[in-house]
């Protein structure tokens, strides 16, 4: 499989920051990663806190559709428990169209319990809700008229007036933690899996276990499951050096984590630090927000050989986006990741340095043919003249 790559946008932004520029800025990097030629951009939804700030990835889409050529454009994830799923369906539907089929629909439960308790929803129905919207939602945007009812939505006799651009079905794909619930989702459905926690020690560990029952519940359904529509998340911040990467870090990390500390209350640890906050951050102290990788582009490839390891093959590796790192730096980054790591994991080099090595073992043969043509062509000449 040719590896593709993308980036989780939450976002992170600092609530100090103008959130005009905050949402300007999200924007431009996803333009950046389109002309480095990555793969796709998921836009999260939340409702709470201020600093993952994007309420609506459908409108962040609707802008970038129109201002990217290539990049896929994803809902990172749409919180089903929030929304009434005809009317979900259809505005996805209409992006489809809008995109010209590069939206890939991202679902998940909601993860921001303060979004659930505004909204009056018992965070213990999230992941119930989840699954019920989604056994309406995949047959809507199949194309079948629907009638069912729930304790918080009713469908009667309904259908999507208009089908989805992309043929026979369009991409979907569940958000996957620790816990079995998108696992069990993804395979009921044949969908796409999202491992937004892959990179913390619990989500590492639970990779390989997390595609068997994907594909369990696949055979139990009668549905196929492919782990080319798998896709891991993983904090990423590299440098030319590691030195520079973690100098990077000074930005805006001691925010982030204040951030991490403020929401997740004593389950997340408060620091002062930088030093121990780099350390904490790359340690697996941050629970499901994952392990940050802090180095290079070979760092990088050795992270990725890792969970492609533990994981038995996946088809999309994205970076958790953040702001610890300057715009000018998080650009940088992006860069090299486009310029060495993605040629590694899509063998967009194998055959320049087969080709490479082959010149040079035929170097002196070749030269040797090369000075003999320029020396006949030189007696050519004299003997020419000679004649004349």
């Amino acid at each position: 499989m040719r590896m593709k790559f993308g980036a989780f946008l939450a976002p992170f932004h600092d609530d100090r920051m103008n959130p005009t520029l905050a949402l300007e800025s999200d924007m431009e990097l996803v333009c950046h990663m389109d002309r480095l030629g990555f793969d796709e951009a998921w836009i999260g939804e939340h409702h709470s806190g201020a600093y993952e700030c994007i309420a609506s990835p459908e409108v962040m889409i609707a802008a970038l559709a129109e201002r990217t050529r290539h990049i896929r454009l994803a809902t990172g994830v749409a919180s089903l428990a929030y929304h009434h799923p005809l009317i979900l369906a259809d505005r996805i539907v209409q992006l489809d169209h809008q995109s010209r089929g590069r939206v890939i629909f991202g679902v998940g439960p909601g993860q921001l319990i303060a979004d659930a308790y505004m909204m009056g929803v018992d965070p213990a129905h999230l992941r119930r809700r989840m699954h019920e919207s989604l056994e309406a939602l995949v047959r809507l945007l199949d194309g079948e008229t629907v009638t069912m009812q729930t304790d918080w939505f009713t469908l009667r006799e309904a259908r999507l007036h208009i089908l989805p651009y992309q043929a026979p079905r369009m991409e979907m794909s569940v958000a996957s933690a620790i816990s079995p619930t998108g696992a069990i989702a993804a395979g009921k459905h044949g969908i796409g899996m999202l491992s937004v926690a892959a990179s913390s020690p619990e989500g590492f560990r639970a990779l390989a276990q997390s595609w068997a029952i994907c594909e369990e519940n696949a055979a139990k359904h009668g549905t196929t499951v492919s782990r080319d529509t798998w896709r891991v998340v993983c904090p990423v911040h590299i440098a030319e050096t590691r030195e520079q990467a973690k100098e990077d870090l000074r930005y805006g990390l001691m925010d982030m984590l204040h951030y991490f500390h403020k929401f997740g209350g004593t389950m997340f640890p408060k620091v002062e630090d930088f030093d121990k906050a780099v350390e904490l951050w790359t340690g697996g102290g941050l629970g499901a927000f994952g392990v940050g990788l802090v180095g290079t582009p070979e760092d990088l490839c050795t992270r990725i050989d890792e969970i492609l390891e533990q994981s038995g093959g996946f088809g999309s590796f994205l970076v958790l986006a953040h702001n610890a790192a300057s715009p000018e730096a998080t650009r940088k980054s992006y860069e090299l990741i486009a310029k060495y790591v993605m040629p590694r994991f899509q063998r967009s080099n194998a055959n320049r340095t087969a080709s490479l090595d082959w010149a040079s073992g035929n170097a002196d043969q070749f030269m040797t043919a090369y000075v003999d043509g320029i020396n006949a062509a030189i007696r050519q000449h004299a003997d020419e003249k000679t004649a004349t």
